[in-house]
């Protein structure tokens, strides 16, 4: 699907290449997530890959295909992330010079090609680490290599001027609220979205890592955000400051159906499983409150549970 333009700004759970919690959201009814290529391109890159790859059973010695098609196929929408920030920031912090960059990117470009045919793909936004211009060689290069949508990146060092280059290049830009420094993040956020449309109104936008629930409410008129926040539970355990544990196991029950239930904690501790099922229905509910209609179940039967077909 090409996702342009919609009434209302659509929320992607990231984190999908984790199949294990994506299974969750996924048989819930959410139509919109972002999974990262970087477990997949590190393997490409490096002897000695750092991050996991979470398969379901049934995927195991096809990850590369499966997982990402997994996703794709069954989704409104799907976005791959580069996996950049994380070579950049991440285990191997301090790696990414300009030749590791040059070998990823041909990485990546391969991955894409060969797995990932559906997904809208974040470009290489490498300019903090070698340059504006040499970034704009990665971006052209992009859009030809490439038959996916791609999403483009700005970034505070590509200032105005690199912004209204990117606006006029680009039909699906990106740039992140947490850019601006936290007491004027939503202003900012509002006028920075609000100039970009004013100078293309067919652009589609995107805030990366957008979990304030008043900056969704004021983006609307974009087309997409992505989250990790429905993460959180199984990482840390909270719900609203109460912890999962104490979710009764006949309660979460009550939220999905029985096959449902059973799919997802047969990957999951009965724990976990509580605490994602909870926190996956409050997210839902809260996003569709605050951002407008999330397209839950379109198209996707709530009775879907996984098998090796």
């Amino acid at each position: 699907m090409r996702l342009h333009c919609p009434g209302n700004i659509k929320v992607h759970w990231a984190g999908a290449e984790v199949q294990n919690q994506y299974l969750a959201t996924d048989l819930m009814g959410v139509n919109y997530h972002l999974y990262t290529a970087y477990p997949f391109v590190e393997r490409m890159v490096f002897d000695k890959p750092k991050s996991p790859i979470m398969p379901l059973k049934w995927m195991k010695g096809n990850e590369y295909e499966a997982i990402p098609q997994n996703i794709i196929q069954h989704n409104l929408h799907t976005i791959q992330d580069s996996g950049l920030f994380t070579l950049l920031f991440g285990s191997r912090k301090g790696t990414g010079d300009e030749k590791t960059i040059a070998r990823w990117y041909d990485a990546l470009v391969q991955f894409t090609l060969e797995h990932a045919s559906g997904a809208t793909c974040v470009e290489i936004d490498c300019q903090d680490i070698i340059g504006v211009e040499k970034a704009w060689e990665y971006r052209e290069r992009f859009s030809r290599d490439i038959p996916n949508r791609v999403i483009n990146v700005w970034h505070p060092i590509d200032g105005v001027k690199g912004l209204d280059r990117m606006i006029e290049f680009s039909d699906y830009i990106s740039f992140s609220s947490l850019a601006f420094p936290l007491k004027v993040r939503r202003e900012r956020t509002r006028q920075m979205a609000g100039y970009i449309k004013s100078r293309k109104p067919s652009i589609d936008i995107h805030i990366l890592g957008c979990t304030i629930q008043e900056i969704l409410q004021d983006m609307y008129f974009c087309t997409s955000c992505d989250s990790t926040t429905w993460t959180g539970v199984k990482r840390f355990g909270y719900i609203d400051g109460a912890h999962q544990s104490r979710i009764k196991t006949e309660e979460a029950k009550k939220l999905v159906p029985e096959a449902v239930y059973a799919a997802v904690n047969e990957y999951n501790s009965e724990t976990n499983t509580n605490g994602l099922i909870t926190n996956i229905e409050r997210l839902k509910r809260i996003y569709e409150t605050v951002a407008g209609p999330q397209d839950y179940f379109v198209n996707k039967p709530h009775t879907k549970i996984y098998e090796n077909d």
